[in-house]
């Protein structure tokens, strides 16, 4: 663990803003400590305001960090180090005293669900990075709220970063400033320490003026500690510490203590032409679609769909039974490439003022472009790449990072939810899982029950995407769509799921599973998606309702024929995006069962605990 420093503190850091007297005693003792060991020259401690936000953009556009972009209001492009540019699964990791705490043991290679470090090596990679590591810069004090002040759902985080560019963001992304510390009072906060690791003087020259460590990169979670320590990166995932860290791999272990969900899902509601509303929370992979899914313009005449969040649900059993949620976040922190006017218009209208564009395009006219955003350049515009240099669609590389990304006001939406921030939660009746899948699984089915529908979220796979640093378009395993976020071992994840049923009075969402990326054997889609996408939700909707006909299969129920509403839709293949082959599925099954012994769920078990069972006279389960 990191050295318990001297209570007597010497720093010299100067406080540019804000008071130390006016934090809680807490709050002020993290940064006390956090500033003797990291040695910034300032501390600056957030208040949220428009002024602020204002300086900072202002002082990084004059760094050469960040470029306003005329073209629009108050929007602003960084180019990353190109070895800054994705989450870092392979140096992310959780501390715990025992592996099995955090991940199942594998019985070959390395944990496919996460990645553990000793106490021991870790207290040994903090001490070579942290010591002096904001030396010449500012440490930042970012107050933030993971969900609506006020929510009984809601939690509090202090971030410490040297990072203009996270306080920026994190001001996007969550609550942030004087009103959460007022909120937050001498309560439980989680600690957040993060330095993109370039003390000052510089020994070598920024790439883009974006300072980050990449061989020192390490994001470290202490859950027993309620602690995020992330060194050497600057992008987002690893940076912004509310997010993936705080939102799902620190909250799920709040979770499972405190009897709720914190999960990798987007929550919409959606309306029927009679007026009638309901709310599903959907969970795919990073860049599966599930910001467009969030916020589609339904194709059907009459239903209407609005947007709770497009990433992240935390959801509690109400008193009633009912399945409340709440999106922790503020803001969308989308993939751009693919996301157009025919795509995703509602993130188009979104992203047009007070965004932070990360590794797009940039027109000659001060506007951005990315591969997918389906508008021809005006005549004489030219085109800057991800790479800050002149591009060509000849040159053989894409213009946009293929994890690029906007960072925007989740009020900005035009369809937000009015109960988006509504402190006790929507109440879910539908829970969605999906991935893409070229070949053998349907366009949607339906669980028999709430344990086979836990088993259908973790048997999910999908075709790997550029949100992680991932290469090639293979299928991989990534159940609940959490697999780079578990926060505890995940044997015991699936059995706190399977808990819920045990819920007394618990109304259970009905579960299901989509693929909207089923091809036929030309490559092609078998289906439109996008907007057309809100057939499926209607059948859905009418499941729930226990007005829609389905029939049984081996895998659960999909629509019976006629039930799905394909009116206006044209030529659809019906019976080749229903098809379930029997080999496609016996080959799916001994996969899902290779992998769930391969990296075995049952064992959390820790050694102490295997040593006791050993010692008795009666032989261990």
């Amino acid at each position: 663990m990191p050295p318990q420093l001297p209570s007597s503190l010497n720093f010299s850091a100067k406080v540019i803003q804000g008071s130390l007297d006016s934090l809680p005693q807490a709050v002020r003792a993290f940064v006390e400590s956090s500033a003797e060991l990291c040695q910034p020259d300032h501390i600056h401690i957030c208040d949220g305001s428009d002024g602020e936000n204002r300086k900072l953009l202002d002082q990084m556009e004059a760094q050469g960090m960040i470029k306003r972009l005329r073209k629009y209001h108050n929007c602003w492009l960084a180019l990353t180090d190109p070895r800054d540019v994705a989450r870092i699964e392979s140096k992310t990791v959780i501390i715990t005293q025992e592996q099995r705490d955090t991940v199942p043991i594998p019985k070959t290679g390395p944990s496919q669900l996460g990645r553990w470090m000793s106490e021991e090596d870790f207290e040994k990679a903090f001490n070579a990075r942290f010591p002096g590591c904001m030396k010449g810069r500012t440490m930042y004090v970012v107050p933030f709220s993971m969900g609506p002040l006020g929510s009984p759902l809601s939690k509090f985080g202090i971030e410490l970063t040297d990072s203009p560019y996270v306080v920026a963001s994190m001001r996007i992304m969550t609550r942030m400033g004087t009103p959460v510390l007022e909120a937050l009072g001498a309560g439980e906060f989680v600690k957040c320490l993060h330095s993109v690791g370039c003390p000052l003087p510089l020994k070598k020259p920024l790439v883009n003026n974006w300072p980050c460590n990449p061989e020192l990169t390490l994001i470290a979670h202490l859950p027993n500690r309620r602690e995020i320590i992330s060194f050497g990166s600057g992008y987002g995932g690893n940076s912004l510490l509310g997010k993936k860290c705080f939102a799902l791999r620190i909250a799920s272990r709040l979770a499972k203590e405190e009897g709720w969900l914190a999960e990798h899902m987007l929550i919409l509601g959606i309306t029927n032409p009679k007026g009638q509303k309901k709310y599903f929370a959907a969970a795919f992979p990073s860049a599966c679609g599930k910001t467009n899914l969030a916020m589609m313009n339904p194709s059907l005449p009459g239903w209407k769909i609005e947007c709770v969040g497009d990433d992240i649900a935390w959801m509690k059993f109400d008193q009633q039974g009912n399945l409340r949620a709440i999106n922790p976040e503020n803001g969308f922190f989308g993939v751009a490439p693919g996301t157009s006017v025919k795509t995703n218009p509602n993130a188009i209208k979104t992203i047009q003022k007070n965004t932070i564009f990360t590794n797009v395009a940039e027109t000659s006219d001060g506007g951005v472009y990315w591969e997918g955003i389906d508008q021809p350049l005006a005549p004489g515009v030219k085109l800057t790449s991800w790479k800050n240099s002149e591009w060509a669609p000849q040159d053989g590389e894409t213009c946009a990072h293929p994890n690029s990304r906007f960072c925007t006001p989740a009020s900005q939406c035009p369809i937000i939810d009015p109960a988006w921030e509504s402190p006790e939660g929507v109440p879910i009746e539908g829970i969605i899982f999906g991935g893409r899948r070229p070949a053998g699984v349907p366009l949607v089915y339906e669980a028999l029950s709430w344990q086979h529908g836990v088993f259908v979220g973790a048997a999910m796979r999908s075709e790997a995407t550029a949100a992680a640093e991932h290469k090639g378009k293979v299928i991989m395993h990534d159940p609940f769509a959490m697999r780079p976020f578990f926060g505890y071992n995940f044997g015991k994840y699936l059995a706190h799921w399977l808990s819920m049923a045990q819920r007394p009075a618990a109304k259970l969402p009905k579960i299901f599973h989509v693929n909207w990326f089923r091809k036929d054997q030309e490559g092609r889609f078998l289906w439109p998606g996008f907007g057309e996408n809100s057939r499926v939700l209607e059948w859905m909707f009418n499941r729930v309702n226990g007005e829609a006909a389905a029939k049984l299969t081996p895998i659960g129920y999909v629509p019976e024929e006629g039930a799905l509403n394909l009116k206006g839709l044209g030529d659809v293949n019906t019976k080749e995006l229903f098809d379930i082959s029997k080999d496609f599925w016996e080959k799916e099954v001994e996969d899902i069962q290779k992998y769930l012994e391969e990296q075995p769920v049952r064992s959390a078990r820790s050694k102490r605990q295997r040593d006791v069972s050993a010692s008795t006279t009666s032989p261990p389960p």
